[in-house]
């Protein structure tokens, strides 16, 4: 059992044991109880959403669906999303195993999202209160608990890569202050660990790259002498290992289809080159507040925008605080450090990693710093995307990433908040101690009213539109056709919903080859000697489908299921050929 010396946010203190007779039983203490109520409300609160499969289920997301079937079902081992060759498969590999017994199910898909949810939510509390103190990362699990459309849509929904990057970037990140605090036993794993997550990382969204090299910059830092011998050898093979798919795949890989080819042409397609002002209001207006979590789905209100023009100014604040702190554990001599790291004193000061040493205090400043350099570095990479200016709500998803910095970017404001409660300051600092303790409580109940809004009156569209689409989906099982064309975003999700038992190839609206990932399927439906046609009622499709349907006797739409026509004609329309 451990004691700790005091519970408040002066500072963390160094926990020493004591002993008990009898078996040891873990005793959480008033924060971190606080902060597992608050978890287990925000993970029991993405379980009901998980259920009912809100967010509404998509094409994107039945491709990984449809990969994970066929992974557990042993017909292919996919390496990138069917038709790229950037996006890593490890959610598919992850759901394959589910899949595989309780067949073809949103619910079941998205269940390994859960549980990498709940397990990103653990890391960035034992995160937060490693780098800052046990209240301020109750604070921040509080936060991260919510989370209206935008955010739970990122969290839930197998689209690859953010899900599973984020705990690995805490974890690298804890490895890292752990390794140089000394209070990681086995210390060769440990780095052989985070080489693999950095693998694994970079093979499953790219869009994570900033801050893998701004832990691994960390790493280097905190153990930079043990890497030169074996923990450096394990370090590679540990990334050689999770990488390998992406390796073995891009050797294999023809003229320009490799991964760095086929994502620079995928990021620099032509066009138009909107104004830098377009962009930075695109990326901080509203890609800033919804990734946080402070906006509907449909966009931010002018009074919701203050967040993204305050966020650069709390990464300015944030980079100081830590570098500060990293002056202070570097010019604290080590027999005063020694000293103030006994059982029952306060430790080197706020931000002061416990644990121990000198060495592990400036590595949990080195750390504050990643977190504010990769936030920083992810916010310029998708500023200079032309789709920061010309679709900023569709691609606010890209942002997501920037919830692990969140407690770097919210340190500066309870520092100041807690110095005016606590009276510690003047006059100025009081009025910016009240001016931070108002944003928080601005942040806190901006966040908790649009959640609230949504899980109250923002589920009903998806559960409706999921509704229609199990109708089409038994109806054609039931019915046929079997073999069918329809669009995008109707095709892969009308497959995984039938088993695979309706194949759907797709067409563009003017019933040209669409973007069809799977290839068999394509094939399969070129095959059939009369295929169906899956349209939504008075779609451009539908519409162009009519007319090259004409007068004919089998022109009539066979039945209309859920928002849909399915039309089965006698003679095949392929106007392609």
């Amino acid at each position: 059992m451990k004691h700790s010396g005091r519970d408040d946010d002066g500072g963390v203190v160094v926990s020493h044991p004591e002993q008990h007779r009898g078996p040891w039983r873990p005793r959480l203490d008033r924060p971190a109880l606080v902060a597992l109520l608050v978890g287990l409300v925000g993970v029991g609160y993405r379980l009901v959403l998980t259920l009912y499969t809100v967010p509404v289920s998509n094409s994107d997301e039945a491709t990984f669906g449809l990969a994970a079937l066929h992974i557990g079902q042993g017909r292919e081992r996919p390496v990138f999303l069917y038709g790229q060759h950037y996006m890593g498969m490890l959610e598919s590999y992850l759901a394959a195993p589910l899949l595989a017994v309780a067949g073809p199910s949103w619910p079941v898909l998205r269940l390994p999202m859960l549980a990498l949810y709940a397990v990103f939510l653990y890391l960035a509390y034992r995160l937060t209160r490693r780098l800052y103190t046990p209240w301020f990362a109750v604070l921040v699990v509080g936060l991260l608990a919510l989370g209206p459309e935008r955010v739970v849509r990122d969290q839930l929904t197998v689209v690859g890569g953010r899900p599973e990057v984020k705990p690995a970037v805490l974890l690298m990140l804890l490895i890292a202050v752990g390794l140089a605090a000394g209070t990681v036993r086995h210390r060769r794993l440990a780095v052989a660990l985070f080489g693999l997550l950095v693998g694994l990382a970079a093979w499953s969204d790219w869009l994570i790259l900033p801050y893998l090299a701004v832990a691994g910059l960390a790493l280097v830092w905190a153990v930079r002498r043990e890497l030169l011998g074996w923990s450096g050898l394990l370090l590679v093979a540990g990334f050689v290992a999770g990488v390998a798919p992406m390796i073995v795949d891009n050797l294999r890989a023809g003229p320009g289809e490799d991964s760095l080819t086929v994502f620079r042409e995928v990021s620099t397609k032509a066009g138009p080159s909107p104004q830098w002002s377009d962009r930075i209001s695109g990326g901080l207006l509203e890609g800033v507040p919804l990734a946080h979590g402070l906006c509907p789905v449909d966009g931010c209100g002018r009074w919701q925008q203050w967040f993204g023009l305050l966020y650069p100014v709390l990464l300015v604040a944030a980079a100081v605080l830590a570098l500060l702190a990293y002056r202070r554990a570097a010019n604290t001599p080590r027999d005063t450090w020694a000293a103030d790291t006994q059982p029952g004193t306060q430790s080197a000061g706020p931000g002061t990693p416990p644990g121990g040493t000198l060495r592990g205090a400036r590595v949990g400043a080195v750390a504050q710093l990643a977190l504010v350099v990769g936030a920083a570095l992810t916010l310029l990479s998708y500023v200079r995307s032309p789709l920061a200016a010309t679709s900023p709500l569709d691609n606010a998803r890209y942002l997501s990433v920037l919830q692990l910095s969140l407690p770097a970017v919210l340190w500066p404001l309870w520092v100041a908040a807690l110095a005016c409660w606590r009276g510690t300051v003047g006059a100025l600092g009081r009025l910016a101690g009240a001016l931070a303790t108002a944003v928080l409580a601005a942040l806190t109940a901006t966040t908790l009213v649009v959640t609230v809004l949504f899980a109250s009156t923002g589920t009903a569209a998806s559960r409706t539109e999921e509704r229609q689409a199990r109708e089409l989906a038994a109806a054609l099982r039931a019915d046929g056709p079997h073999e069918v064309y329809g669009d995008y975003w109707t095709c892969n999700r009308l497959t995984f919903n039938t088993d695979e038992s309706v194949v759907c190839a797709v067409l563009d609206g003017d019933l040209s080859p669409g973007q069809n990932r799977y290839r068999p399927y394509w094939r399969q439906v070129g095959r059939a000697a009369r295929p169906g046609y899956v349209v939504e009622v008075d779609s451009p499709m539908d519409r162009r489908l009519r007319r090259l349907l004409g007068d004919r006797p089998d022109a009539a739409a066979v039945r209309e299921v859920g928002g849909y026509r399915v039309y089965h004609p006698d003679t095949p329309v392929r106007p392609w050929r």
